[in-house]
């Protein structure tokens, strides 16, 4: 058995010790929020925070979990007011929408570390997270717009 923190309440994963997070949040915690995209960490769909830091959940077994604190989308500000989160609907980022968790778990891990990063930084940040909508302009600006929102 694992125990960890899911959006700060405790849980503890009986089973199998290599079940990957995304399964365990979406099928046993019932957090779909986070979406499965590729299934091999490449595509950023599935990010979630694990103490804070970015984490693909398709690949991370629940046994590596232990004492942490994992944030899923859900958890970041229950009432949707996260500076990204504001942003992201303000400049009305998505487009089909699939990847946005993903996108704006992303985006708030960079916030958290570079509360006023470059484009650059933001690049370099972003660029695990496809979006096949290439709506990359728009999560830009949006990320641009959340540090701003921070800062005020």
């Amino acid at each position: 058995m694992t125990t960890f923190t899911v959006n700060g309440d405790t849980h503890r994963a009986e089973g199998d010790p290599e079940m990957p997070l995304l399964w365990y949040l979406r099928d046993l915690a019932g957090l779909t929020g986070t979406k499965y995209g590729c299934g091999l960490g490449l595509c950023g769909t599935c990010t979630v925070l694990v103490d804070g830091k970015p984490a693909r959940a398709c690949l991370l077994p629940v046994a590596e979990l232990e004492g942490r604190a994992i944030t899923t989308i859900e958890g970041l500000s229950p009432d949707g007011l996260h500076p990204v989160q504001v942003a992201w609907r303000e400049l009305n980022v998505a487009q089909c929408g699939y990847c946005q968790t993903g996108q704006i778990m992303q985006a708030a891990a960079l916030l958290a570390t570079t509360p006023n990063p470059t484009d650059a930084e933001i690049d370099a940040a972003m660029s695990g997270n496809l979006c096949r909508c290439g709506t990359y302009p728009r999560i830009r600006a949006a990320i641009r717009r959340a540090a701003e929102g921070a800062r005020s």
